[in-house]
């Protein structure tokens, strides 16, 4: 992409993304994440009226007689943005997942640098292709989107180990970290559980009309999987080939939900036929209410 061009699209989605903010976001995100953000202060003990599910029970079974666990909200949160730029992101009917990752991300670095928080990028393959460390400032969210636009990974494939172990080792503390992809990979893994717990951990799913229902009528279509390069034909003139590829769909896509609903990951799903703003709004709305409950 040419240095202007790419200047130009960074800007639109700035530009975008803060129309999102400043209209519906901005508020939303506070409200969601800044009361969940919490470190552990001391201990000590129980009175009437606590709440019972932060008694310290190693705690109470040493004394003999209940305490509680005592927590503060801390002043700032670490927010990662962990950004699938794997070939088949690239893919679309309706439009590009990549641009529609780019747009998720805009929103969620902008809305997040207004609360005063700091934001990191990290962006994957089947390999880690591009690190960029939390920090506060609209120049390092502008460094992310040109980064995230221009990157030429040199891998092709998916996998979240390599991500996982990368934020293990370069986050010392407790963040939330968005996983922005296709989520064409295998979600139920040891590793991706050990994440949950660790992180405060948020699916957005990019996707695209064609990646649940194969265009009608259209003959053989000659298509080539973006992460193996493994060539197959499809038949669309045929009912039971459209319907095989959407069962294989929608149960790949069923197992992945099972997977994120077990280790209790929230999912937002971004497409590229619809409003991403309006997805993060509802998601925003309600994780609001039950950090509020």
């Amino acid at each position: 992409m040419e240095p202007n061009e790419l200047f130009r699209k960074v800007r639109r989605m700035e530009i975008v993304a803060r129309h999102l903010v400043d209209s519906a976001l901005a508020g939303q995100y506070l409200s969601s994440f800044k009361g969940s953000g919490l470190e552990f202060s001391e201990v000590r003990e129980y009175e009437p009226g606590d709440e019972v599910r932060l008694i310290d029970w190693n705690v109470t079974a040493r004394m003999g007689r209940p305490f509680l666990k005592v927590y503060q909200e801390e002043r700032e949160l670490t927010l990662v943005l962990a950004v699938d730029v794997s070939a088949s992101q690239a893919l679309g009917g309706g439009g590009d997942k990549r641009e529609v990752a780019a747009q998720v991300a805009a929103a969620l670095g902008l809305a997040a640098s207004r609360g005063g928080d700091r934001v990191g990028f990290l962006f994957f393959s089947d390999r880690v292709e591009g690190w960029l460390p939390p920090r506060r400032g609209k120049g390092h969210l502008m460094r992310g989107l040109r980064d995230l636009l221009s990157l030429d990974p040199g891998g092709r494939g998916t996998s979240l180990d390599p991500v996982l172990a990368h934020l293990g080792r370069a986050l010392k503390r407790r963040a939330s970290v968005f996983l922005i992809s296709d989520l064409l990979l295998d979600l139920d893994r040891p590793g991706f559980s050990a994440a949950a717990r660790r992180y405060d951990l948020v699916a957005v799913r990019t996707s695209d009309p064609l990646d649940e229902v194969l265009p009608a009528w259209v003959g053989l279509l000659a298509a080539r999987d973006p992460e193996t390069g493994r060539r197959v034909w499809l038949d669309t003139d045929s009912p039971w080939a459209r319907r095989a590829w959407a069962r294989r769909r929608a149960a790949a896509l069923a197992r992945n939900r099972a997977a994120l609903r077990s280790r209790a990951v929230d999912l937002v799903e971004a497409r590229t036929d619809s409003d991403v703003g309006l997805e993060l709004y509802r998601f925003f709305r309600t994780r609001a209410r039950r950090v509020r409950a």
